[in-house]
């Protein structure tokens, strides 16, 4: 179970704010594409599941590139506090822009068994014969610091349709570490509120919240 505090930031200038307070504490910067998938018949999402490619990709060694394949599922958010199980495990990135690129590739993956987590996704949701089908996805732009004892992600997500930011923090003490950035919002004037749905919730309504 993956818990979270999840923060949203109003616009960019308050975005900017964040990265200019915190910017002592920064530690790398993570540029993602996320792309989605489902069963075919609609196996996992009827079960409030999803599977996700993230590729952290290298701007300046493009060839330089981590592909890592999660499964989510039974996600709630509450006072800007996420719960969601997840099974992740790294793929070989060429797998994996292939599986982009034609989404049937995943069964091949599953059928050679060069994925657990993949393999979970289709027997564990009863994928048929017809495999996966591609949701399409989105890009983040993710900083990373280390700040009094935790470490918090600022991001900056690029949908079609629009740009969110977002503060997350993954501890086992979430109101204790929501209280903490909190404050350090409230005490710089920065604008903020709880996030209410996850990124992918927001990419699947087609609009930002």
């Amino acid at each position: 179970m993956e818990v979270e505090v999840k923060l949203r930031l109003p616009d960019s200038s308050a975005h900017q704010k964040v990265l200019s307070l915190l910017s002592p504490y920064h530690t790398k910067t993570h540029h993602q594409r996320n792309a989605f998938f489902d069963g075919a018949c609609g196996e996992l999402s009827t079960r409030r599941a999803v599977l996700r490619l993230r590729f952290y990709e290298n701007l300046e060694i493009p060839e330089n590139v981590k592909c890592m394949v999660c499964l989510k599922g039974k996600a709630t958010i509450i006072d800007g506090v996420s719960r969601v199980e997840e099974d992740e495990e790294e793929l070989d990135s060429k797998i994996g822009y292939e599986c982009v690129a034609n989404p049937s590739k995943l069964m091949e993956v599953v059928c050679l068994d060069d994925s657990r987590v993949l393999r979970r996704a289709k027997e564990e949701f009863h994928v048929g014969e017809e495999g996966f089908i591609g949701l399409g996805g989105f890009k983040n732009v993710r900083n990373v610091f280390e700040w009094n004892g935790v470490e918090l992600e600022v991001d900056e997500t690029m949908y079609d349709f629009g740009t969110c930011y977002e503060i997350e923090c993954e501890s086992l003490e979430p109101e204790k570490v929501k209280a903490m950035i909190e404050t350090l919002l409230k005490d710089n004037d920065i604008d903020y509120s709880y996030s209410e749905v996850s990124k992918f919730a927001t990419f699947r309504a087609g609009k930002l919240p």
